[in-house]
């Protein structure tokens, strides 16, 4: 099918490319043309692993515009991926949604599907409805569906093309139809059909959960370390129980990305508005809020504060497998540590560059791991890239001042640095 689809970033690059991977006919539409010309040359504006080869596989197939006129007005299926960001009061900003909306209702002159993949608050589908009939400029019949994305950053790839299931939200035969044929070619992938606030309550619904999960095991380790458990042993005992599972029980600085504090924010917002009070989900983002401040509390057991110290920090991103800096521990621990007059060192293998433009001046970014290490008298560990899994104790003891490690993923062993001559702290252990 001839598909269109509404920005390029996460969520809008990868279902395009991954639609034009099971055959159909892609144009990606974005308003800056720097971005247009590099993927053009095959060259993705985002870190995804995997996503410039299928961009490169299926460059027949793919077509890159800021031509939006000519991408919507003979499409058969038009994808709204864009963002939408939290604003202050932590709803969604739904500016870019309606922004496109009324660019395709003013250039449609066909029959079409138009389906909102971004995340938006429940009974947006309905109100981007009645945008288009409002405001249509050609005789034409469009239909309007919820599709919700369930990727993760890192392997978006993976979850969009072996996807756990996909949500269709229509309200008609027509969007129904037409979105079984777009999905043909993901073949063994659950299909869910539902109205479309159904499906907008389920893509919030299972982010939340998720970050409801995380938050629940972080508590759990903050006190493992009060009674003198072990949250690596708890979690698990717990994972063996299949109405429990094991993902999302990793214990941590907390949550970050694009995704699980804007979802939880927008959800108690949503219920605030509607005069409901979602008590889970607004501990969920207390919790989070505390614990990305951990690290730095056990820090103060060795140093009251930073002044004159070297601090070494391994990860900047908010998770391994991205560039994403969006509500990354690090950039709430990183300007503390700065304002103790620090001299701080760090290292990240892809995200160095989206950090240098917030903090060009007052950090030195290193090419290596022992680059960062050498004479430090503290490391914070914010991400658990490979690289820093692989590391040693004996890595900490032959580069650092003074080798107190402190580690907010738990990724390293903790039996061989417990036994070592580094300070080494973790989370609930």
């Amino acid at each position: 099918m001839k598909v269109a689809v509404a920005g390029t970033g996460y969520v809008g690059l990868v279902t395009g490319v991954c639609l034009a991977e099971n055959g159909n006919e892609v144009t990606c539409v974005d308003i800056d043309e720097n971005k247009i010309a590099r993927m053009e040359q095959g060259i993705s504006p985002i870190y995804e692993p995997g996503l410039e080869e299928l961009m490169h596989k299926n460059k027949e197939r793919l077509h890159y515009t800021t031509d939006y006129q000519s991408a919507y007005e003979d499409a058969d299926v038009i994808f709204i991926g864009v963002g939408t960001p939290e604003k202050k009061d932590g709803s969604a900003n739904l500016t870019y949604v309606y922004r496109v909306v009324e660019q395709i209702a003013e250039t449609v002159r066909k029959d079409c599907v138009v389906v909102v993949k971004s995340t938006v608050p429940i009974g947006t589908n309905d109100k981007v409805e009645n945008l288009l009939k409002n405001n249509l400029k050609h005789p034409v019949n469009i239909s309007v569906a919820s599709n919700p994305e369930f990727l993760a950053q890192g392997t978006a790839i993976r979850d969009t093309l072996h996807a756990s299931r996909i949500v269709l939200g229509v309200e008609d035969k027509l969007a129904e139809d037409t979105l079984r044929t777009v999905y043909a070619g993901f073949k063994d992938v659950p299909l869910l059909i539902t109205n479309r606030k159904s499906a907008e309550m389920i893509k919030y619904a299972s982010n939340d959960f998720l970050a409801l999960k995380i938050s629940y095991i972080n508590e759990i380790a903050n006190l493992c370390e009060i009674v003198g458990a072990n949250i690596d042993d708890v979690a698990k005992g717990m994972g063996y129980d299949a109405r429990i599972g094991d993902r999302f029980l990793h214990a941590g600085i907390g949550y970050g990305g694009s995704c699980f504090p804007k979802d939880t924010k927008a959800l108690n917002w949503l219920a605030s508005y509607n005069d409901a009070e979602l008590k889970t989900i607004k501990a969920a983002i207390e919790i989070n809020e505390q614990q990305k401040l951990k690290l730095l509390k056990k820090s103060r057991k060795y140093y009251p504060d930073f002044t004159g110290l070297t601090v070494a920090v391994l990860g900047l991103t908010f998770k391994p497998g991205t560039d994403d800096l969006r509500e990354a521990p690090s950039l709430v621990n990183i300007p503390i540590i700065l304002e103790d007059n620090a001299k701080v060192k760090a290292w990240d293998p892809v995200g160095q560059e989206n950090f240098r433009r917030k903090f060009p001046d007052d950090i030195t970014y290193c090419d290596s791991i022992a680059e960062t290490l050498k004479d430090a008298d503290i490391c914070f560990i914010f991400t658990e890239w490979p690289e820093v899994r692989a590391l040693t104790p004996e890595d900490f003891l032959t580069s650092m001042k003074k080798p107190i490690v402190l580690d907010g993923r738990n990724c390293l062993d903790y039996e061989s640095f417990h036994s070592s001559d580094v300070i080494y702290e973790s989370i609930g252990r």
